[in-house]
């Protein structure tokens, strides 16, 4: 059955990122969430999901508040359940004041990477999932929102 990822959020205890389930009857179920980041106006920017690692199972990779913590996580969804995976800071994927988030997972023929930007928005970064670690690599210059373009088509 289809299944729905999407970031919910609590006035007092932040975002989160839930998954639904959807059932014979197409109502909504929940079947798995992230814990809340902690307090409200805190927010979390997904990048999206992919079996990052090889491993058979989905994993779930956001940006925990983007504008402070910059930290890039990422979730294992199995048996409907998550769990993280591995953490890494000093990542981003969206600016005050715009109304999109930036960069996403893209492969290139050697597996998932994970676009970002690193936290003063001056490079692009690529970030693997290899044995339970996040393994970033600069990919170049930020240039503005064709760099992330360009890099999701692996130019």
């Amino acid at each position: 059955m289809p299944e729905i990822v999407a970031v919910q959020s609590s006035f007092a205890q932040g975002a989160r990122l839930v998954i639904f389930r959807m059932s014979q009857d197409l109502d909504k179920m929940l079947a798995a969430a992230t814990p809340y980041i902690g307090t409200r106006y805190r927010w979390l920017a997904p990048l999206g999901a992919a079996d990052l690692d090889g491993d058979g199972h989905m994993e779930l990779a956001y940006i925990d508040r983007p504008h402070l913590a910059k930290t890039l996580r990422v979730w294992r969804y199995r048996d409907g359940a998550v769990s993280q995976v591995a953490s890494l800071p000093g990542l981003t994927n969206h600016r005050i004041g715009e109304n999109w988030i930036s960069g996403g997972i893209r492969d290139c023929g050697a597996g998932p990477e994970m676009i970002t930007a690193d936290a003063r928005w001056r490079r692009v970064i690529a970030t693997r999932l290899e044995g339970g670690a996040l393994i970033p690599r600069d990919i170049g210059a930020f240039d503005g929102q064709g760099s992330f373009a360009r890099a999701l088509v692996c130019e």
